[in-house]
């Protein structure tokens, strides 16, 4: 079967790097890819957004099956696109994918079947949102209702602050993602991701991982589209991992079935975990970055065959089987990130440090140019490391970001500090 991924990032590198182990692939191609998928599939150069082309692509190269990486094409409709042209793709439907297209739709379905999330409302004027905000007290939520890149949650600290992220998102700081916006309970605990699959009946659960959202060490500065994450989160015990599968993943399948936006899909679940007892944050419609690094690792089963049986509705007939290891991925951004910052730099030695034991270096936002590997985004690499413990895990990551050169960059330090703590 020849198979096309969608997409150019780390997530989409360790998407193909799996996908190119499958006894079922005949030919593996991506767009647009990047340098590190190169290696394992053929780039073709074109964009999500330019959904006719890709189309075209497909039926003129017999693609039997269709992976959608990114969200935005994913709320775009491109999964749409591809099976109304009779070419199989995993990625919900555009009303499916509105469980990432708005925060606030997510909320009221919470609300409406009784799953487990934080106070809200939701507004499409200023005034009215700071005076909720008052009225849940400080540290408050403020989400634009629609997808930004991982950017559009502020947890403001004090009015002052949230009266200036309403403004801000009112003001267009979000674009279009910020017509309207949230206003929502700040819910104390853990952080964690959880991973499902499902066919629009069956919900075949995956894995659990933990991302580190802030920019800087100790849990610092702006918020990201993740600089790390590791596998498995010790705060997912079987049992919160058992609450999550019947309180939230389930009736959320059954709610948008019911609600005629039956969801065929990966169901990423942002989860925020207290005394044992997992809330709700946000959905996600995709595989997450750069949680996909580590848990692709930890897959033993063929992911390919599990995907097709989502497509097919056949998910109840699928096994999983995992390594016990644990997967540790340290992300490397250039310096400014998330704000501004520059392309260009070259980045040496990245052939040295993926030799390093149990390291596999995943693409995430590079070029070449003149023959040599260069930053091309914000976030630029994802250098994953698989060992028997967190700790053995995290030292073979960060001996690998030490063998690479690239000065215009910078990581966090303290990946899994959470782990280590209950370990020490």
């Amino acid at each position: 079967m020849n198979v096309l991924v969608i997409g150019s990032g780390g997530r989409e590198h360790a998407l193909c790097w799996s996908l190119a182990a499958s006894p079922l692939l005949s030919k593996l191609y991506c767009a647009p890819g990047n340098p590190g998928i190169a290696a394992v599939a053929e780039c073709v150069p074109l964009a999500p957004s330019q959904a006719d082309e890709l189309v075209a692509f497909a039926k003129e190269h017999n693609i039997g099956f269709v992976v959608v990486g990114p969200e935005v094409p994913l709320i775009d409709g491109l999964a749409d696109r591809f099976e109304a042209a009779g070419i199989k793709s995993l990625g919900p439907s555009a009303k499916g994918a509105i469980l990432e297209g708005s925060k606030g739709f997510v909320k009221d379905l919470c609300e409406d079947f009784g799953i487990p999330s934080a106070k809200y409302r939701r507004f499409m004027e200023a005034d009215g949102a700071k005076a909720f905000a008052t009225t849940l007290g400080y540290p408050v939520v403020i989400k634009a209702d629609g997808p930004a890149a991982g950017k559009g949650v502020i947890i403001a600290e004090t009015k002052a602050d949230a009266d200036k992220a309403i403004d801000e998102i009112f003001g267009g700081a979000f674009g279009s993602a910020g017509n309207e916006l949230v206003v929502e309970e700040y819910l104390d605990g853990e952080e964690a991701s959880f991973f499902a699959i499902t066919d629009g009946e069956d919900v075949l659960p995956l894995i659990g991982a933990q991302d580190h959202k802030r920019a800087f060490d100790g849990d610092k500065g702006l918020n990201t589209g993740g600089m790390g994450a590791y596998s498995p989160a010790p705060v997912l015990t079987p049992d919160v991992v058992e609450k999550t599968i019947e309180r939230i993943l389930k009736p959320t399948v059954r709610a948008m079935k019911e609600r005629g936006r039956t969801y065929v899909g990966v169901l990423f679940a942002g989860l925020m975990i207290k005394d044992g007892e997992p809330k709700l944050i946000e959905f996600n419609c995709r595989f997450g970055d750069p949680e996909t690094q580590v848990i692709l690792p930890r897959l033993k089963s063929d992911l390919l065959t599990v995907l097709l049986a989502a497509r097919d509705h056949v998910l109840d007939q699928i096994d999983l089987r995992w390594h016990d290891d644990v997967a540790l991925t340290v992300v490397m951004a250039a310096k400014g990130y998330p704000g501004d910052y520059p392309k260009g730099s070259q980045i040496r030695g990245l052939e040295a440090a993926a030799k390093l034991p149990g390291v596999t270096i995943f693409h995430a936002g590079t070029a070449v140019k003149d023959g040599k590997i260069v930053a091309n985004g914000g976030r630029v690499l994802n250098i994953t490391a698989t060992a028997k413990t967190v700790r053995e895990a995290r030292a073979r990551a960060y001996a690998a970001v030490d063998a690479i050169d690239w000065p215009q960059g910078f990581c966090r330090r303290d990946i899994a500090w959470r782990a280590l703590a209950r370990n020490s």
